[in-house]
């Protein structure tokens, strides 16, 4: 009986490995998919009424709507407009003219301004943009593109403005605030050696460390300790940018103290691979950073650093009972004091000071929302998902299997639930949603605080992006390797190992 209610509680989640691994269905199709998986097995086979799983459903898409969707489309609209307005090539010319050094010019762009593409966008954005000027400026792409897969693992919690994790919240009603300390906790040495594993890739072993390590042993403390910091002390809004924005202003003027350093013929940067217009003044910079620079501003001041600003703002919401089943609890909704609110309110104002006027503005936005139509319904669909399988029991079926196979070691393999989720969705956002609630069930079962699962999770989720089919076909695509997917997920799946066991390790020793 155990075990048929373990396969049924499974089946929304083995329809998805399917669909997306072994029939390679976009997830817009197979997600909505899931939905009716979990809708039928949940009212035929476990009971739950039609009115409580259709308020799941209602339940499932209002809390995708916002503040998820509502942060994720504010992000890929202020990077859109970069785009629009040519601050991205001001930008990337900026980066590029700091270093001829190949092994600099990787910390700088694909680690600090890396980890902030992380930090405001996501999905994709910190490997994809990183990727296409590393390889334009003459580097490696299959090189390239495994030290951005590996590097982009660990700052996955805090991408998109602290998404994953406050999607995890939502899914299982867990503080965000002690879910973004137990991943800070869980992932600090996995993060801190990243930069390391990125210079040792691209640079070919531990020689290219020759010269570099205190450069190194730099870009990485000034990203960490930042981070750690915020992801303590704040939440999981702010450390990914302000701790790549601490890396990036000290590793920029440390590499040009640097620049008359005699560099190895191997690692020199060619004069015909470098942007020739890199006579920028000042005022260019601020105008290119400008929605960048209003988002940090926003975000931090709003943050709960600032309980006089934050605590008025965040008072102006509504608590809503969608959900009318068993064990019932309200959704709750901020109105202004949200993400997604500071950076679309920033993407505009910087765009005025960029020069474009708000009907070019607007037009962006516009186009942002119905370019990610399919981005929409796969979140909403995930989501609804993850709502229907709590409340009608499914996911407490599984969690009880994995409890009784595992017993007190589950911890030291929870990390691999969040890897399956971030190889399947390539999504950390997604996982958080999807395994949040079955590691916090596993947790409560254990006798394990909930939040410190719920990090490991989002920790695995990351590690999994890896060797993501959809996240290394976008990469793929950025560094013109395209069809060479095979070939990258087997080059970088001894990195994913390596991180997930570690990562297990950790999780098991401080459980």
């Amino acid at each position: 009986m155990l075990v048929l209610k373990f396969v049924l509680g499974l089946v929304p989640i083995l329809w998805l490995i399917v669909a997306l691994t072994v029939l390679k269905m976009p997830g817009f199709k197979a997600c909505p998919i899931a939905v009716l998986f979990a809708g039928v097995t949940a009212v035929l086979f476990k009971g739950l009424p039609l009115v409580s799983a259709a308020t799941s459903v209602v339940e499932g898409v209002c809390t995708a709507l916002w503040p998820i969707i509502l942060v994720i489309l504010a992000a890929l609209f202020v990077y859109g407009l970069s785009l629009e307005t040519g601050a991205m090539d001001k930008i990337k010319a900026m980066l590029a003219g700091v270093s001829r050094d190949r092994r600099v010019l990787l910390l700088l762009i694909g680690w600090s301004f890396g980890c902030f593409m992380e930090g405001m966008a996501g999905f994709g954005t910190a490997v994809a943009i990183p990727g296409s000027i590393l390889v334009a400026l003459g580097f490696d792409p299959l090189r390239t593109l495994l030290a951005l897969l590996v590097a982009n693992s660990t700052p996955t919690a805090f991408g998109s403005v602290g998404v994953p994790l406050t999607s995890l919240e939502s899914a299982t009603g867990l503080a965000a605030g002690v879910l973004s300390a137990n991943t800070a906790l869980i992932s600090v040495i996995l993060m801190f050696l990243s930069p390391f594993f990125m210079v040792f890739i691209v640079g070919g072993g531990f020689k290219a460390f020759k010269g570099l390590l205190p450069f190194t042993l730099l870009s990485s403390l000034a990203f960490v300790i930042p981070n750690f910091l915020l992801a303590t002390f704040a939440g999981p809004e702010l450390p990914d940018i302000i701790g790549s924005i601490c890396s990036l202003v000290l590793s920029v003027l440390v590499a040009l103290r640097m620049k008359d350093r005699e560099i190895p013929e191997e690692y020199l940067v060619q004069a015909q691979d470098t942007p020739s217009d890199t006579t920028l003044t000042a005022a260019d910079a601020v105008r290119a950073w400008s929605p960048f620079i209003l988002i940090f501003f926003l975000l931090l001041f709003t943050s709960k650093l600032f309980p006089f600003i934050n605590g008025p703002l965040s008072s102006v919401s509504s608590s809503i009972q969608l959900y009318v089943g068993e064990d019932a609890a309200p959704s709750n909704f901020t109105w202004i004091n949200t993400p997604g609110v500071w950076i679309i309110l920033a993407g505009i104002l910087g765009g005025l000071i960029q020069g474009a006027s708000l009907p070019r503005i607007l037009s962006v936005l516009v186009r942002t929302v119905r370019n990610n139509l399919k981005t929409i319904l796969t979140i909403c669909s995930v989501l609804v998902t993850a709502k229907l399988m709590v409340h009608s029991g499914m996911t407490t079926d599984v969690a009880d299997v994995l409890v009784i196979v595992a017993g007190r070691f589950y911890p030291l393999f929870s990390p691999l639930v969040g890897v399956l989720g971030g190889f399947v969705t390539g999504s950390g956002t997604n996982t958080s949603v999807l395994f949040g609630p079955l590691q916090a069930e596993a947790a409560s079962q254990l006798g394990i605080a909930q939040e410190w699962l719920g990090a490991a999770n989002s920790l695995g989720a990351g590690v999994g992006k890896m060797i993501s089919p959809s996240n290394v076909a976008l990469g793929c695509a950025a560094v013109g390797l395209s069809g060479k997917e095979s070939t990258v997920i087997g080059s970088v799946f001894k990195y994913c190992l390596l991180y997930a066991i570690v990562g297990g390790i950790i999780c098991f020793a401080l459980a």
